[in-house]
């Protein structure tokens, strides 16, 4: 039996061995019915006559072996203490950068052998940081020491486990399996003797059904190990919540202060700003200035070579005589 197996409770041996003596009279009963039955009848053998014979065999095996586990149990006094258990849980976190945490809490959990069966994330906004999920299945040997390491991604808020102890369904499914098997096995062998064509069909149809069970159990079986040999943690990141302050003025005071404050933050922002523009201000003031010279410059030069033209293409004045225009003394 596998490290899922459980011991038998030792105060269940009376009533178990009670029942394996009840369970073979009735087989004995019923084996004798069948052959004053087969005796009555002229011995004309049937397709359920197969299936008789099989599951007789089948029950007397399963007996057989429950009253060697039951001897076994009460020879020595020793029993198997390993369990079954499920174990799952929760972990809520607060860690400063939740997307970050959730990448390595699955590498820590992939590399112990673990793996990440859900995943997902929020991203960020003005009230939070964002947050991630992540389902966790870890190897159940090494539970506490991963959930140990996972502490270390943050804080831990909230932590908590619930176990379900289900070795009562590992043995009686591992006994379901063995029977049907061994059936299967039977029917196969009867399948292979059988002569008819009626036979064959109801052996086939038989055969069908107990394979379909097994598969079905074999499935379960597999999912209880699974379930087993792999803890599920839940793993919740999140960051701490972003605080918004109510600082509106509600009085006349707290009006004041709140216009006083605004007008230093304005002034202050006015002699930032002033003080960016001042460079930009003194240069285009000294390129204003220098082009406005030129200007004035060239207006003088233009100005006074016009007069200078003017004067040249003036005539030259006449002289006037000393008696007056006339050309006579008074």
């Amino acid at each position: 039996m596998s490290a899922m197996s459980t011991r038998v409770d030792a105060n269940s041996r009376p009533l178990r061995r009670g029942a394996v003596v009840a369970s073979i009279l009735a087989l004995a009963w019923a084996l004798a019915g069948c052959s004053s039955s087969a005796e009555d009848s002229g011995g004309e053998a049937d397709s359920m006559g197969y299936a008789g014979r099989e599951e007789a065999a089948v029950a007397g095996d399963a007996m057989a072996d429950e009253a060697a586990e039951t001897e076994d149990l009460g020879g020595d006094g020793a029993a198997d203490s390993d369990r079954a258990i499920i174990v799952t849980g929760s972990m809520y976190m607060t860690v400063e950068d939740p997307i970050a945490a959730a990448d390595r809490a699955a590498s820590l959990v992939e590399g112990a052998g673990g793996r990440v069966d859900a995943r997902s994330e929020t991203a960020a906004t003005e009230y939070d940081g964002g947050a991630a999920w992540l389902t966790l299945r870890i190897p159940a040997n090494g539970l506490d020491s991963m959930v140990d390491r996972l502490r270390g991604l943050g804080t831990v808020d909230e932590f908590s486990t619930d176990s379900a102890d289900v070795t009562q369904q590992v043995t009686d499914l591992e006994a379901q399996i063995s029977t049907l098997r061994a059936s299967t096995a039977r029917i196969e062998g009867l399948l292979a003797e059988a002569s008819s064509i009626r036979d064959i069909i109801t052996l086939e149809d038989e055969l069908d059904s107990r394979q379909s069970q097994l598969e079905s159990l074999e499935a379960r079986q597999r999912g209880l190990d699974d379930q087993v040999s792999m803890s599920t943690i839940d793993l919740s990141l999140t960051t701490e919540p972003v605080v918004i302050v109510d600082d509106s003025p509600h009085t006349f005071g707290t009006g004041l202060a709140s216009g006083w404050n605004g007008l230093v933050a304005f002034l202050g922002g006015a002699l930032v700003i002033a003080g960016v523009l001042l460079p930009w201000l003194v240069t285009a003031g000294i390129v204003a200035t220098v082009v406005l010279l030129a200007v004035r410059a060239s207006k003088d030069r233009k100005r006074r070579a016009a007069a200078a033209t003017t004067a040249e293409q003036a005539p030259p004045e006449e002289a006037v005589p000393a008696g007056g225009p006339s050309g006579r003394d008074d």
